[in-house]
């Protein structure tokens, strides 16, 4: 693939330590990247000196104007570049090689996305290192509309963790949702796969990251992320779903046992089922009352 321009996009709140790391990261990449945009959403607590730089351009927004789909969007807008790499401000190149490897992805005409593999953190949980080596394994694969019946919802999986877009096919397919709870990144990969476009995730483009989240913090994000399929049945009707999650409970059970640690899986079952209670009541948030809502989001601002 011949040279192309390349921006990045970095939501921020609240940037600390690692976000100046992310930042000697990206300077030290082997692909040029030309502008890293920064949108943050707390204006009083943002490094100053990153204002300073030319190649960094931050927009300052209130956290009510946040919108997952929207803000990116916005970003997205304000560069001409080619190719617009998506980060989040935790997540950290493993090497110099993560755009160049990104860039690469899109060797084959019809790639409208690529999005990196993403490894665990040093303190990962032990269950949370095995969904990552579910999730993002060691081998490179490209998704498109035939591979639906066989993956499932997994052929639309993309995340903006970290993850690249071709301008042309983002703008053909509308760009971002302009209003979404959350999921911004696998609504508009599954509009490119059902529009005939491919996925592809790099393996070899490798960022660090990971959380160790509760079963509560399991709970909201599932309940958020099922609103948002519901929300889009043009992209998420008729897709299976539930039967990916049910693969990664029992291969992850499966390597508990393997590896003699037999008493996480308490823990397994307890996440599992925040994570499937949540997904649950999210899909049919249409017949909750909006206290209940309120209470199961992660996104208030959202419902306002």
């Amino acid at each position: 693939m011949s040279s192309k321009i390349v921006d990045i996009v970095i939501p921020t709140y609240r940037p600390g330590d690692e976000f100046q790391e992310l930042i000697s990261r990206l300077k030290k990449q082997d692909y040029p990247v030309r502008a890293i945009y920064v949108v943050n959403t707390e204006t009083g607590v943002f490094p100053k000196e990153f204002c300073e730089e030319n190649e960094i351009k931050v927009v300052h927004i209130s956290k009510s104007e946040f919108d997952h789909g929207g803000t990116r969007d916005m970003m997205m807008r304000r560069s001409d570049a080619e190719i617009v790499v998506f980060m989040t401000q935790d997540a950290m190149p493993a090497n110099s090689q993560l755009i160049s490897k990104l860039v690469s992805g899109f060797s084959e005409d019809l790639t409208g996305a690529v999005y990196a593999r993403q490894l665990p953190k040093e303190d990962c949980s032990i269950i949370e290192k095995y969904t990552r080596k579910f999730n993002y394994p060691e081998s490179s694969v490209v998704k498109s509309q035939e591979d639906i019946q066989k993956m499932g919802i997994k052929t639309f999986f993309c995340s903006n963790v970290c993850a690249a877009y071709r301008r042309d096919v983002y703008e053909k397919m509308g760009g971002f949702e302009r209003h979404t709870i959350f999921n911004e990144d696998m609504i508009l990969a599954g509009k490119m796969v059902l529009s005939g476009y491919k996925i592809r995730y790099e393996a070899d483009a490798r960022v660090i990251h990971s959380h160790n989240y509760s079963g509560r913090q399991q709970f909201h994000r599932n309940f958020d992320l099922a609103v948002s399929q519901a929300e889009h049945p043009e992209v998420f009707d008729g897709i299976k779903s539930e039967s990916e999650g049910i693969r990664l409970v029992k291969q992850t059970a499966a390597y508990l046992l393997k590896i003699k640690k037999p008493w996480l899986i308490v823990r397994l079952v307890y996440q599992s089922g925040c994570k499937y209670l949540g997904y649950k009541l999210g899909y049919h948030y249409k017949s909750l009352p909006n206290w209940l809502i309120h209470i199961c989001t992660m996104n208030r601002e959202y419902w306002k």
